[in-house]
């Protein structure tokens, strides 16, 4: 999942704002206590999550794939005073420890964890969406992207997570596997969407920022 050498991976974050002790420990405990813990954001991700958020100040943030709570607070941290954001995974165990971190924080009254299948939930939800991070399973991503682009503000923003797969999305398309292809085809379908703009960056594991025109 790593694209850069160790140094300057480590160089980068030392030139990155620093993340929070809540957020240090949230680390520190999914390396620890959490099966797969390089599923989370992390430092550099984790900061840049926060400066977009903080730039687009959005009202409604939906994250598809809680994992351990980390990339919600650091989405949260830009919300509008008035905002809210929806994180929702179906995994309950994950969600309870994310639970546990998320109250500690000073946003826990912005965050709304919902254990559920994310495609049944997307469809409940009838306010505007500004702001959709999509890090979930990856066999879904295109159906997650139909099912919240409608309810999207015009300048909203999407913003997909490890859609480089660790370099495997470069190797021939007979060669891919099920989630490398899926991630492919999505990348596919987003650089031809007349409806956006979007730019695929090389941040950790490869994000997708998709803008709304």
């Amino acid at each position: 999942m790593e694209f850069i050498s160790k140094d300057l991976s480590q160089y980068c974050e030392h030139h990155t704002s620093p993340q929070s002790n809540l957020l240090t420990q949230l680390n520190r405990e999914t390396h620890l206590k959490v099966v797969s813990p390089r599923m989370l954001s992390g430092h550099l991700q984790g900061r840049f999550l926060s400066f977009i958020s903080k730039l687009h100040q959005p009202k409604l943030i939906i994250e598809i794939g809680t994992y351990t709570g980390y990339s919600a607070i650091c989405l949260a941290e830009g919300l509008h005073p008035d905002g809210q954001l929806i994180s929702i995974d179906v995994n309950e165990e994950t969600s309870a420890f994310a639970t546990s971190f998320v109250e500690k924080t000073d946003l826990s009254k912005k965050i709304q964890l919902v254990v559920a299948d994310a495609k049944l939930y997307l469809e409940t939800v009838d306010a505007p969406i500004d702001l959709v991070f999509i890090d979930a399973d990856k066999k879904n991503y295109l159906a997650y992207y139909h099912l919240i682009f409608n309810k999207l503000n015009s300048g909203g923003l999407i913003i997909a997570d490890n859609v480089l797969w660790s370099g495997k999305i470069t190797i021939p398309e007979q060669e891919m596997d099920r989630e490398t292809l899926a991630l492919h085809q999505f990348n596919q379908f987003v650089q031809q969407d007349s409806r956006v703009e979007n730019i695929l960056l090389p941040i950790r594991d490869g994000l997708m920022v998709v803008r709304k025109k």
